[in-house]
């Protein structure tokens, strides 16, 4: 069924332009991981030109169910550690990750397709009924608003006010690192989300293009 949906969505969007860094990127996820993960980085890159021109909903709609067809696992399942935040292209490359990955991919590829990072922030709540530790992307349409909610718990987005079942810890974006009150409104100001280690190695091996080898392989 992966198969197929992924298929459809390489017929539907068409063939668009790539740039020199996107080819490099496929190729060097086709090597790292197989010609699958290539295929799947492709579609990604063509989701993003489809995407371009629509509505903010058709975009952010698209974008979470484009991710949460990858598969859910445990960081010590796929990388070996007891937590590791892939990037975008390791994640892909995997063909699964864990919440944060979901939410990291998600809110790189809003980036691109021109949301502002005021208007977006990544949570890290309890997901009560399951009691876990959980993160989730939240769209604020004004600074005031009650965010929508991307997750891969429930694939429809909604209001954070329906979320009965998760408790806002803290949250962050590119700069800025905040406590969270219910409902997803901003609490406190807590400096650089630079303090947060693994959101600082992340942004560190993107920027080099870094790929972790896996321990399973989700393609096979």
């Amino acid at each position: 069924m992966r198969i197929f949906i992924t298929l459809l969505l390489l017929v539907s969007f068409g063939s668009f332009s790539l740039t020199l860094e996107q080819s490099k990127n496929i190729k060097k996820v086709s090597d790292f991981y197989g010609q699958r993960a290539g295929k799947r980085v492709n579609t990604w890159y063509n989701l993003i030109q489809h995407l371009r021109y629509k509505s903010k909903k058709t975009q952010m709609v698209a974008v979470n169910n484009f991710f949460n067809m990858l598969y859910y696992t445990t960081d010590r399942r796929i990388w070996g550690l007891n937590d590791y935040w892939a990037t975008p292209l390791e994640f892909l490359g995997a063909n699964a990750g864990d919440c944060e990955d979901y939410t990291i991919a998600k809110y790189d590829t809003l980036r691109q397709l021109g949301f502002k990072d005021n208007s977006l922030r990544l949570i890290y709540v309890k997901a009560i009924r399951l009691n876990v530790f959980h993160m989730v992307l939240a769209y604020y349409p004004t600074e005031s608003s009650t965010p929508l909610l991307l997750d891969n718990l429930n694939r429809y987005i909604t209001t954070a006010d329906k979320r009965k079942d998760l408790y806002p810890i803290y949250s962050f974006n590119a700069t800025k690192l905040w406590l969270m009150k219910k409902n997803g409104k901003l609490g406190a100001a807590k400096g650089s989300s630079s303090r947060l280690s693994s959101w600082k190695n992340l942004l560190r091996r993107k920027r080099n293009h870094s790929l972790r080898k896996t321990i399973v392989n989700f393609d096979e």
